[in-house]
C-alpha cells in the first residue's frame, strides 16, 4: 500500500485524500491548525459561531458530484436550502435592490428599471451558461501540465466560445446602461483579483452561477461541508493530525522520503500540498528542489486579500438579508485601490453576511451574527490596530444609515481578522484570501503547476494552482490531482 501525505485540510486537501484512500492509497492529513476545513474555519464566542471563511454556496451540483462518487449526497450531511432573496444591493441614498431567486422575476426586475434590459440579460445568461458548461465540463479538469491537453477539435472549437479576449465589463455595457444594474452584474468578479475592465468575458459563467443556478445555504453553517469531506475522507481511511505542522522534508534522490513533523520524521510515498503554495515552495523545501524563485512570485499578480469583522448584535435586525452587498460608495474607485493603486481604500465597498437570518444556531435568540467582509488590497501594514478600529466605525455608521438602527449600542461582541492574520494562520502569501488574479495571463497553464519538476513525487492542489479559487474549484482540485497520482503510482 502506497503511503500518501496530505499537507492541509483544506476542501482540496480532503478532497485528493478521499480519492487517494478510495483507491488504495494509505493518507494521512496533517493540519496546523486545531481542526480540518483550511480557510473554511470557525470560531465560538459568547454564544455565536462566527465562521471566518467562504459563505457563498453556488454551483451546488459540483458539491453533489462529489458526495455521489462516494454513495451519498448533500441531504446525508445537512439541510441545503435556496436563498430569496439570494442578496440584497445597497446603493446610495439607501437604495437597494433585492435579488429574487426566480430568474423570471430579475428580468422582470430589470426591465422595470431599464426597459429592454430584461432581454438582454436573458441572452447575457443564455452564453453565460454555454461559457459555464464549457468550462465545467471541459477545461477546469485538465491538469494544465501542457498546452497539448487543449489541443483536441472539440476543446479548441469550444474555446472561441469562450471570449478570453475580451473584458466582462464591455460585455456587462451591452446588456445594461444603469449603473446600479451595472454593478450587480459586476459583483461576482469583483474578488477575482482585477477590475472588471481586465477580467475576461469569460467569467461571465459566474453570473450564470449567481443568477440562475441560485444562492444556497447549509443549515447548520458552512462549517457543515467541513464534517461533511472529513466524515467521507474518514469512511475511505484518511487519517487526520491536528497541530502538526510540516516544517522540512528529507530527499532521496529526486523523490520526497519523509516529511518532519516536530522531532518526528515520517516516511511517505507520495507528497500533496495543500497548504500555500508559495509556502511550500519557498519556505518549506530545499532551494535546488524549488519550483519557482522568488522573482516569479513577486511576479504574480494576486486577488485581494480582506479584513473581516465579526459583530455580534443583541437584537434583530429585519432590514438586512443573509447576504447584503454595501455598494453605496464608489466602486471604480474602491476597485482602483485593491487593483491598481493598493492602498487602504478611502471610502470601501463591503459586504455583510447576517446567517443568523436563516439559521438560528448560529446566534443567541433573538440576537444577531454580522460577518463583515472589506476586500483590500494584499500584504497591506494592517500592524495598527487604530487603522482597523476605524474603518470598522465607518461600516457600523453606514449600516445605521441604512437600516435606521443604533448598532453600535447593541454590540455584544467584536473581533477582526486582517492581512496578518491570513499570513499567520494560513501561510497564506501577501495575505491573501482569494489566490491569484484570475487574468488570461494566469490561467490554465499559466497558473502555478499541480506537479513539482524537481521532485517525482510532490504535487500541489488548492486555490492557487489549477483550475482555481473557491470552494467548487477547489473541490475539482483535489479530485484533478487524486487521479493524477493514482495514474503515476498505478
Amino acid at each position: 500500500m502506497k503511503k500518501a501525505t496530505v499537507i492541509g485540510s483544506g476542501i482540496a486537501g480532503m478532497s485528493c485524500a478521499a480519492v487517494l484512500a478510495s483507491s488504495g492509497f494509505d493518507v494521512s492529513v496533517f493540519e496546523k491548525n486545531d481542526k480540518a476545513g483550511g480557510r473554511l474555519n470557525y470560531f465560538d464566542a459568547e454564544g455565536f459561531r462566527f465562521e471566518m471563511g467562504p459563505s457563498w454556496y453556488w454551483m451546488p451540483q459540483i458539491f453533489e458530484n462529489f458526495y455521489n462518487r462516494f454513495g451519498k449526497t448533500s441531504s446525508d450531511f445537512y439541510d441545503l436550502i435556496r436563498l430569496d432573496p439570494s442578496y440584497k444591493v445597497i446603493f446610495s441614498n439607501n437604495e437597494h435592490i433585492d435579488i429574487p431567486a426566480n430568474f423570471n422575476a430579475l428580468v422582470e426586475l430589470f426591465e422595470e428599471i431599464e426597459a429592454g434590459s430584461g432581454e438582454k440579460l436573458r441572452r447575457f445568461i443564455d452564453h453565460a451558461e454555454i461559457k459555464y458548461h464549457i468550462g465545467m465540463d471541459e477545461f477546469v479538469w485538465k491538469p494544465g501540465r501542457s498546452i497539448f491537453e487543449f489541443t483536441n477539435l472539440k476543446v479548441l472549437k469550444n474555446a472561441f466560445k469562450l471570449q478570453l479576449f475580451r473584458s466582462i465589463s464591455r460585455e456587462i455595457k451591452k446588456v445594461v446602461k444603469d449603473e446600479r444594474l451595472r454593478q450587480i452584474l459586476e459583483f461576482p468578479v469583483l474578488f477575482l483579483g482585477a477590475t472588471p475592465n481586465d477580467t475576461p468575458a469569460l467569467y461571465s459563467l459566474m453570473n450564470y452561477a449567481d443568477l440562475k443556478l441560485g444562492t444556497w445555504y447549509p443549515q447548520g453553517g458552512m462549517y457543515k461541508i467541513v464534517e461533511a469531506f472529513r466524515k467521507i475522507a474518514e469512511n475511505q481511511g484518511v487519517n487526520f493530525e491536528y497541530n502538526s505542522e510540516v516544517n522540512a522534508f528529507d530527499y532521496d534522490g529526486k523523490n520526497i522520503k519523509s516529511i518532519s513533523v516536530g522531532n518526528l520524521k515520517l516516511p511517505t510515498n507520495v507528497v500533496i500540498a495543500n497548504a500555500d503554495y508559495h509556502h511550500v515552495d519557498q519556505k518549506i523545501l530545499e532551494k535546488q528542489y524549488q519550483h519557482y524563485d522568488q522573482n516569479y512570485w513577486d511576479s504574480r499578480k494576486m486577488a485581494p486579500s480582506s479584513v473581516l469583522m465579526f459583530v455580534g448584535l443583541s437584537e434583530r435586525v429585519p432590514e438586512l438579508e443573509h447576504h447584503n452587498l454595501f455598494f453605496d460608495a464608489n466602486f471604480n474607485k474602491h476597485a482602483h485601490e485593491i487593483y491598481k493603486s493598493p492602498q487602504w481604500p478611502s471610502d470601501p465597498l463591503f459586504y455583510v453576511c447576517m446567517p443568523s437570518k436563516t439559521d438560528h444556531t448560529v446566534a443567541p435568540d433573538g440576537m444577531e451574527n454580522l460577518f463583515v467582509l472589506m476586500p483590500v488590497a494584499p500584504d497591506l501594514d494592517d500592524s495598527r490596530r487604530e487603522v482597523i478600529e476605524n474603518y470598522y466605525k465607518v461600516i457600523i455608521e453606514r449600516i445605521e444609515a441604512f437600516t435606521k438602527r443604533d448598532i453600535s449600542k447593541s454590540v455584544v461582541f467584536k473581533k477582526f481578522f486582517s492581512v496578518r492574520d491570513f499570513k499567520s494562520m494560513y501561510n497564506s502569501f501577501k495575505g491573501n484570501a482569494y489566490g491569484l488574479a484570475n487574468t488570461l495571463m494566469q490561467t490554465a497553464i499559466l497558473k502555478p503547476s499541480i506537479k513539482n519538476k524537481n521532485l517525482k513525487n510532490l504535487y500541489y492542489t488548492g486555490q492557487l494552482t489549477v483550475p482555481g479559487p473557491g470552494l467548487p474549484p477547489s473541490i475539482i482540485s483535489g479530485q484533478l490531482v487524486g487521479q493524477e497520482i493514482i495514474q503515476r503510482f498505478r
